[in-house]
């Protein structure tokens, strides 16, 4: 051939010169004589003769492309009565004419080109909508992880499918970890418990404030509501499982709460404890003398010996009150954490020997400062220990740790005792409550370590399960170093 040249369809309409050979046209082309409505395509294909000048029926600008394109024949490429171009073709090398022979070979050459131009279409339809997909996928995953929440979907059967950083942060498994895996294999008993009663995907569930223990140990306090995933056809496809990590909320609300009972009641404390204080001491001296002016063998002395000793614990216990409600007047100075401790550890030594308990230290060289009071933190120091020996008594593991971090001294006290019930965490530091026998605590030992804890500006956290021990975390504002300027 001595001229070709391929056109194919664009959108909404037209024709468009995508392949040439042998032709150096140039300019705009006006393919309107292609149209598929064309009467003289009712053969199978265009023909202009040797004169392509002599067309009749078309526009000016079609006519003057016609001849300036000089091509004869145009062979439609059609699939499903719709057409997808046209090859066009001149005369042969010798300047002949193609013969039927040759049309009907075209014919059918341009039926498989239609062929593969319509599987070509179809892969890039395809394909963009393959590209639009995943676009919506990426949107959508940048949608959940930009919510500050832990977000998980699932499927009806349960299996997650989606878990976003959030998620991963707070609960502390990763995304990979917890993709294709099920809920049950992945939360607690508690959780699980809780989501049985909404087995109905249809249904929704909302925990306010639930204690959720996540993979590393830790327990958080979250809301948790479980919504029904819906798809495009407005069926339930899944669940949506949504995690707001309340923690250091409900902390902060704990610890204003208490502090806020605790000055109440301190105010309280005080003038009781002056007003008991002023008849005990009446009723034990009296007491004493009586004693002293009755026979040692007279056995109203036992008597007298059970007031004295019960009015002397009555003071003690008055004693503390005043410890607990005094918050200032303390000479504060600059003091090793690590050093307290130590000093605390070697007091009660034989007490912990004697009770079969084994201490692990690991206290962090190089603590900044503290600044307070000595003798009252090693008062907070030593309620901790001696109540982490009551909790273990049939012996067990003391371990005190101190951290420097974030211009922050930390000290954590953990025992393998017996724990701490999760109803009585919220009233461990009220005054006068103890799980202990009356004879063994009053209740105060706890909350006269609070009020010390709050009275050097720190903050004092517990976490238990029964049977598993008990830990308190206590955070110090470390001493700031002035910063020298030459």
């Amino acid at each position: 051939m001595d001229r070709l040249a391929v056109f194919l369809a664009t959108e909404p309409a037209g024709f468009r010169l995508a392949r040439s050979r042998g032709m150096n046209f140039s300019g705009k082309i006006d393919t309107s004589f292609l149209s598929p409505d064309q009467p003289s395509l009712a053969k199978g294909y265009l023909f202009f003769f040797e004169n392509v000048r002599r067309t009749i029926g078309f526009s000016p600008s079609a006519q003057k492309s016609i001849e300036q394109l000089k091509l004869h024949y145009y062979l439609p490429f059609k699939v499903k009565d719709q057409t997808l171009g046209y090859l066009g073709l001149g005369k042969t090398r010798d300047g002949d004419y193609l013969s039927s022979e040759d049309i009907d070979l075209l014919q059918t050459i341009a039926g498989y080109v239609s062929i593969a131009l319509e599987n070509a279409r179809l892969y890039e339809s395809l394909e963009k909508r393959a590209r639009e997909y995943r676009a919506l996928r990426d949107f959508s995953q940048n949608i959940i992880e930009s919510i500050s929440a832990g977000v998980l979907a699932c499927n009806l059967e349960g299996t997650v499918e989606a878990w976003n950083t959030a998620l991963e942060r707070l609960y502390g498994l990763s995304r990979s970890e917890a993709l294709g895996r099920t809920l049950e294999a992945i939360f607690p008993t508690e959780l699980r418990m809780e989501l049985s009663h909404v087995s109905d995907p249809h249904h929704t569930l909302n925990l306010y404030k639930f204690r959720l223990r996540n993979v590393e140990d830790r327990t958080l306090i979250v809301n948790l509501s479980v919504v029904p995933l819906i798809g495009n056809e407005n069926q339930v496809i899944g669940r949506l499982l949504i995690f707001t990590d309340l923690t250091e909320r409900v902390n902060l609300e704990d610890q204003l709460m208490q502090a806020e009972k605790l000055s109440s009641i301190g105010l309280l404390a005080a003038g009781i404890a002056h007003e008991v204080n002023t008849p005990l001491a009446v009723i034990t001296s009296n007491a004493q003398m009586l004693m002293r002016q009755m026979d040692p063998d007279d056995q109203r002395t036992r008597t007298l010996d059970k007031i004295i000793a019960q009015a002397f614990r009555a003071s003690e216990i008055a004693n503390n009150l005043l410890k607990f409600s005094r918050v200032g007047g303390s000479e504060f100075s600059d003091l090793d954490v690590n050093r307290v401790i130590t000093e605390s550890l070697s007091l009660v030594e034989p007490m912990l020997k004697a009770a079969r308990i084994t201490v692990r230290s690991n206290l962090k060289p190089s603590l900044p400062p503290v600044n307070g009071n000595a003798g009252k933190l090693q008062q907070v120091f030593m309620n901790l220990i001696m109540n982490a020996r009551d909790a273990m008594p049939r012996g067990g593991e003391l371990s005190i740790g101190t951290e420097g971090e974030n211009s922050t001294v930390q000290v954590e006290v953990s025992d393998n005792g017996v724990g701490i019930p999760a109803d009585n965490l919220n009233k461990i530091f009220d005054p006068f409550f103890t799980t202990k026998a009356t004879s063994r605590g009053t209740g105060l030992g706890l909350a006269v370590t609070y009020g010390i804890i709050r009275e050097h500006s720190g903050s004092i956290q517990v976490d238990s399960v029964v049977g598993r021990g008990t830990t308190f975390r206590l955070e110090f504002p470390a001493v700031r170093k002035p910063v020298n300027v030459s």
